[in-house]
């Protein structure tokens, strides 16, 4: 069972369980989650094996860690579960630039019903804490165009799955859309693609140490040591030390790792900067 006290105080809402669902306490509830719990993959290069259990993920973001989609909406739904919402767990894909639309498993999406708004009669949301520099609020589950800070977002019906929806990220983002079907989803839907994202050498998450946070006016990208803000412009620096590092971690991703130690950190950061230095060698941008 997740801990709801602890989790709605880790997301700086400790009064929240007074407040009965609603459009506007699921829009609070989604902007502070994304604002204050990271999208990271750490726990991979600190070689922690992960679970897609919802619990788990749950307890270790009420610890001050974050996690990739599976953990984070996983998380997520137990949280909005506990408060009384209606939420649903969906298989759905999430399309690399360049790339096909299809249903891979890589990406878990949620659903919230029965919270009709003004601009949402219908009351269907789609609720994504785990899509890293993507939504900051919940867009209504209605077809059209969606203005997010500095970000544009398209939903529209899905091409590859009869009755589902496909989410258009803005072309500045770190992929090009995700698509998702209607039905409900068990978690141990998502265990073989886990495995392979946390331990596969093709994995992208096994390959960049990235950590993301987004915020109503953009969102803070690390990955390796590059260190990006991405807004109404786009600004870069590079971490050079290990001090640098930990410090923007903190500071910037709410990410202080006090469930790692010292030689942890020191591994970490030996690693991170061994594969930055790789990356360089490679010729990337």
């Amino acid at each position: 069972m997740v801990n709801t006290a602890a989790y709605l105080a880790r997301l700086g809402l400790p009064e929240s369980p007074q407040a009965p669902p609603s459009a506007e306490s699921l829009r609070a509830l989604h902007t502070a989650h994304v604002e204050n719990v990271a999208y990271e993959v750490l726990e991979i290069w600190l070689g922690r094996a992960t679970t897609v259990d919802p619990v788990e993920s749950a307890a270790r973001v009420c610890l001050g860690r974050g996690g990739y989609c599976y953990h984070l909406n996983g998380a997520f739904s137990e949280l909005l579960t506990a408060l009384g919402y209606d939420v649903t767990r969906h298989v759905s894909g999430v399309q690399p630039h360049g790339g096909e639309p299809e249903i891979t498993g890589n990406h878990l999406a949620l659903t919230v019903r029965g919270l009709p708004s003004a601009d949402n009669p219908g009351g269907a949301w789609l609720v994504d804490v785990g899509l890293g520099d993507a939504l900051h609020e919940p867009l209504p589950l209605v077809a059209g165009t969606y203005r997010q800070g500095p970000f544009t977002y398209a939903l529209l019906p899905s091409e590859i799955v009869p009755g589902g929806w496909r989410f258009d990220h803005d072309p500045r983002g770190s992929f090009a859309g995700m698509d998702f079907g209607t039905e409900p989803a068990e978690m141990t839907a998502f265990l073989d693609m886990h495995e392979h994202l946390s331990t596969s050498p093709t994995s992208g998450f096994v390959r960049v140490a990235t950590v993301q946070r987004r915020d109503a006016y953009g969102v803070d990208i690390l990955r390796g040591l590059l260190l990006t803000r991405l807004g109404a412009e786009r600004r870069y620096v590079t971490l050079t030390s290990a001090l640098d590092y930990y410090a923007a971690l903190a500071d910037i991703f709410r990410l202080p790792l006090d469930d790692v130690s010292a030689d942890e950190k020191e591994k970490l950061w030996l690693k991170v900067s061994a594969a930055h230095e790789g990356w360089l060698a490679a010729g990337s941008p």
